[in-house]
């Protein structure tokens, strides 16, 4: 059954052109004119005012105001209609086919927002609960593709806590679930019933897109479909990139990114748990993208690093921070002003003006981000120490916050640059 934008056609009211403007007058007071549609001229050069279908009973009219009810063939929408949000459309198209069975609590139950994957419409868990929306059958998910441009319709679900953040996705509309995303002039495709697309996370893949990687290796140790792998070897140019895996539906999903994006021969995947991984002395770069923490990433980040020059690990996190007056915040980085865990590899204290190449941190930096940069590259650096038998250095370059995970929590992003101290 194919879902139509209109009916194909409405009840009017047709009257001579001199009583069309009180016949409106009267229909508006009476809450009966239809103002989906627009008045139209008609046969014999009446003019035909469109009244609500459901209301038909209650239509009472003047005598005075002589009328003939008629039927519009496919009427125009009004420019209100056509000036309608998605939102407002699928409202309404649901409110036609339901007719008077329409009611507050159906459309407390209709979406006001989802994610839009080409032509599949992905839905909030909480939508289309109710009981009365079963009784519909297949044409509820026809009516609701129509309102909003799609061709495929699918319903989320609770992510499973399996460690894998497997998603629990309903296809109610089309035969499967891929999808093509582009992010960047990147192209992502990924099937939304097994994997999930983090859109939130646009900021930190444009800004690992801008570093200059350019002859460096790359370990990214929580893949996924290549959200951070395909930007650093795409617009950093990364020389080489290792991506670990361990979801078989993610690692499906990343091997096609790899080849739609054609750098399928700078990438190895590493299908498993990247807690077993075996590569040792290879990273220039190590990736660290999993929350709430990817603090059970660190050893296996140490014993990636090139042991005789060391590199920068990107470590995700989640922080709580208190709010606090925008007066007490620290200004800029502890580290940046010439705390013992900025110093280079010679030992020496380095000045940031004379190093153009590390971005300050500015105003917007809490004291609890700090705190927990400070600890991390303290813990870096006796893991470092533990693995090599000799001394490290650690140093913040750049916390970045990508986006608030929760009240007063947030998604953040420390790169930290790792080196082994030069001996005399």
């Amino acid at each position: 059954m194919e879902a139509r934008d209109v009916p194909v056609s409405i009840p009017a009211l047709a009257t001579e052109p001199q009583f069309a403007q009180r016949l409106r007058e009267h229909l508006e007071r009476e809450q009966l004119l239809d103002r989906h549609y627009r008045l139209q001229k008609v046969q014999g050069g009446h003019v035909a005012l469109p009244v609500l279908e459901e209301k038909l009973s209650q239509l009472w009219l003047p005598q005075e105001m002589p009328c003939d009810l008629v039927q519009i063939q496919d009427p125009v929408p009004s420019r209100g209609v056509r000036r309608q949000t998605p939102a407002q459309k699928l409202r309404e198209e649901l409110r036609q086919l339901l007719g008077e069975s329409w009611s507050e609590e159906l459309e407390r139950d209709v979406p006001r927002a989802w994610q839009r994957h080409g032509d599949l419409v992905l839905l909030s868990e909480d939508s289309f609960r109710a009981a009365q929306w079963e009784n519909l059958g297949p044409v509820l998910w026809e009516t609701v593709a129509s309102a909003l441009g799609a061709q495929r319709l699918a319903r989320q679900g609770r992510v499973s806590p399996d460690g894998m953040r497997s998603p629990s996705v309903s296809l109610l509309l089309g035969q499967d679930g891929w999808v093509e995303h582009v992010d960047n002039g990147i192209r992502y495709t990924f099937d939304v019933t097994k994997c999930m697309f983090s859109a939130g996370n646009i900021r930190e893949k444009l800004r690992v897109a801008s570093l200059p990687c350019s002859g460096e290796v790359l370990v990214d140790l929580y893949a996924g479909i290549g959200y951070f792998t395909l930007p650093f070897l795409v617009h950093a140019e990364a020389a080489f990139a290792h991506a670990c895996e361990w979801n078989g539906h993610a690692v499906e999903a990343l091997r096609r990114n790899l080849a739609l994006n054609g750098v399928q021969d700078r990438c190895h995947v590493h299908h498993g748990d990247s807690r077993q991984l075996e590569l040792q002395d290879v990273a220039d770069r190590v990736n660290l993208g999993l929350i709430p923490s990817s603090e059970e990433g660190w050893p296996v980040a140490c014993r990636v690093l090139k042991k005789s020059t060391g590199g920068v690990l990107h470590i995700h996190h989640n922080v709580e921070s208190l709010p606090v007056p925008a007066s007490s915040q620290t200004p800029v980085l502890q580290a940046e002003q010439g705390s013992p865990e900025a110093a280079n590899c010679d030992g020496e204290v380095q000045d940031p003006k004379e190093d153009r190449g590390k971005e300050t941190l500015g105003a917007r930096i809490r004291p609890e981000w700090q705190t927990w940069a400070e600890a991390t590259a303290a813990r870096i650096q006796e893991l470092l120490v533990e693995l090599h038998g000799q001394l490290w250095c650690t140093s913040i370059l750049h916390i970045e916050p990508v986006k608030s995970y929760a009240p007063h929590v947030h998604h953040l992003v420390l790169d930290l640059e790792c080196r082994p101290m030069l001996s005399t």
